[in-house]
């Protein structure tokens, strides 16, 4: 069975009233959203070539409270700006419904990103994190079945420093992103 999303398109905020309306994590949003960089020299062109295509649409469903949003959705907003593919964010918590419809391995994990036709038909989605860095947290639960186990919340703990090692210091992270997003958008 395909997945829709049709009963809540146009419900969303567009990227600017997100950025405007955010009570947390602001200034680290907009900072590595002002870092971000076309990396590769076929990229940008790639999204601009879709520009042409009035079917499409993205809807995000994210938080302001979420680290993975703030460094992963201003690479997005970017892209869908290149692209010229209408974009609006859903707030979890608005949206629950429509959240549990695209758990990552059974939690709610945010950004979901969720490309479209004009109906709501969902053609892709990414997120909630670059594949590379994702992999930590696949392997922390496959190997953490028991949240009451002693040592889950240290595993836990050292899992995030995982995380954040992966992401690194600097943008190429963002790249990685790009790339992701390049080929789901491929593949449509």
């Amino acid at each position: 069975m395909s997945q829709s999303i049709a009963s809540v398109i146009g419900q969303g905020i567009t990227p600017q009233a997100f950025i405007e309306g955010m009570t947390q994590n602001q200034l680290s949003f907009v900072k590595w959203g002002e870092a971000f960089e076309w990396a590769l020299e076929d990229d940008k062109p790639f999204f601009e070539s879709l520009q042409f295509r009035d079917d499409l649409r993205c809807s995000i469903l994210m938080a302001d409270w979420c680290g993975d949003v703030v460094r992963n959705v201003p690479v997005v907003f970017k892209v869908m700006e290149a692209a010229g593919i209408p974009t609006e964010v859903l707030i979890m918590e608005q949206f629950l419904e429509t959240m549990d419809q695209f758990l990552t391995m059974g939690g709610r994990s945010v950004p979901v990103v969720l490309i479209t036709d004009t109906g709501g038909h969902v053609l892709a989605t990414w997120g909630p994190r670059p594949r590379d860095v994702q992999a930590h947290m696949i392997a922390f639960k496959e190997a953490n079945k028991d949240r009451e186990a002693a040592d889950y919340q240290e595993n836990l703990k050292q899992t995030y420093k995982n995380i954040m090692q992966q992401y690194g210091e600097g943008t190429d992270y963002q790249r990685r992103i790009v790339r992701e997003l390049h080929d789901c958008l491929s593949s449509i």
